[in-house]
């Protein structure tokens, strides 16, 4: 019984005291009157992206911007016709300048993504004057006032950088299990209004969707300072958190992810790929990850099932209201979803999908395969390397 109070104990504290993470409502404001609006250059690093750049980059060509503004995309060593793919795109719709540029083979020590977001950016600051920039992925679809939206919030904040959690394809019933899920999880790791309180030391942000100050991109002295990061949004957030710049993250409105991931072994890759890099490549926290998990998650159900059957009703009655406290909480992100409130009950069984795919990043880490993502692997970073993270 001692379990199911722990992890009736542990959700009463996460209801109430992890930032209120559960909620949905950190949105961006709607744009004000922006008078002069600044130069922008809008990074998209990609790597065989020619099947999803149809569904995104006009997009992002489109944008209903009144400032200056142009589109950097960095074809990261495709082999599917990515650049002119971009190209074609570009001819056809029109709109936002679009330079299709290459930056070679990464050097050592530099994930693929973040040597070409760093060409991306040498880029443009070489052609323009750009004030901020976007840093958008191939993926990623924005509305047409996206951009109006982001620098408006920016401007009127006095932000360094802001970024959107993209709204994720959820039309399949594997994505429907697991893709709210992956989000809910990560604001209960980041707490947004955390993220967002200066004072706070947690940082993170949402790689798709990140407008940042160039000259806080210099003061942070990324992407260079967080060049081996495989998370790299997190790790971007934390840099210019340090270097005394403002962030803010929240759910996004009028930006989508258009990848799709239909079946259960798409999304266990994503999310399997970069889990045991969240930990740090530490046995311990793996550990601790699976225990919490399970105590969190997996207990409630198992007491409120297992009490009532065995008439021990006060395990029945901690397992329950743990239950419906973990349920209750997921409701405002089905919510956002669209989806129906029936998937809330199902969390332990989602969580339980979670805990197998972290210790499956950690088996595939010590087969040397982890962090695999397009034909590159990336192995830990040294210990140098973490600490400049």
């Amino acid at each position: 019984m001692w379990v199911a109070v722990v992890s009736l104990a542990a959700w009463a504290w996460l209801t109430l005291g992890q930032g209120f993470f559960w909620r949905t409502d950190t949105r961006l404001p709607p744009p004000g009157d922006g008078g002069t609006w600044p130069a922008v250059a809008v990074v998209i690093p990609a790597r065989d992206e020619a099947e999803v750049l149809p569904a995104s980059l006009p997009s992002v060509l489109g944008q209903a911007y009144e400032g200056r503004a142009e589109v950097f995309l960095v074809d990261d060593g495709s082999s599917d016709g990515t650049g002119d793919v971009a190209r074609a795109l570009a001819e056809r719709h029109g709109g936002l300048a679009l330079t299709v540029t290459s930056p070679g083979a990464p050097l050592p020590g530099w994930t693929g993504k973040l040597w070409a977001v760093r060409h991306g950016i040498a880029l443009a600051a070489e052609r323009t004057d750009a004030e901020y920039l976007l840093l958008t992925d191939a993926d990623i679809a924005h509305e047409p006032e996206s951009l109006r939206e982001l620098v408006s919030a920016a401007r009127a904040g006095g932000l360094d950088m802001v970024s959107l959690m993209a709204r994720l394809r959820v039309e399949t019933g594997w994505e429907r299990l697991i893709v709210p899920a992956f989000v809910y999880f990560f604001a209960q790791l980041y707490p947004f209004r955390w993220v967002n309180r200066p004072t706070a030391r947690t940082a993170a942000a949402a790689g798709g969707c990140v407008l940042i100050r160039r000259d806080a991109v210099e003061r942070a002295g990324v992407p260079a300072a967080i060049r081996h990061a495989v998370i790299d949004d997190v790790a971007l957030a934390r840099a210019v958190k340090r270097s005394g710049g403002r962030i803010w993250l929240g759910l996004a409105d009028r930006v989508d992810s258009v990848r799709p991931y239909p079946g259960l072994a798409e999304l266990w890759r994503m999310v399997s790929r970069s889990a045991y890099a969240q930990l740090r490549h530490s046995p311990s926290l793996l550990a601790g990850t699976v225990v919490g998990l399970a105590c969190i998650y997996l207990v409630p159900p198992v007491a409120a099932v297992a009490g009532a059957l065995t008439g021990s009703w006060w395990a029945c009655a901690a397992g329950a209201a743990a239950w419906a406290l973990m349920a209750g909480t997921y409701l405002p992100m089905l919510r956002y979803y669209r989806q129906s409130v029936w998937w809330a009950p199902l969390l332990p069984l989602t969580a339980a999908l979670y805990l197998l795919m972290t210790v499956d990043s950690a088996v595939q880490h010590y087969r040397g395969r982890g962090a695999a993502w397009k034909g590159r692997t990336y192995a830990r970073p040294d210990a140098d390397a973490d600490a400049s993270a």
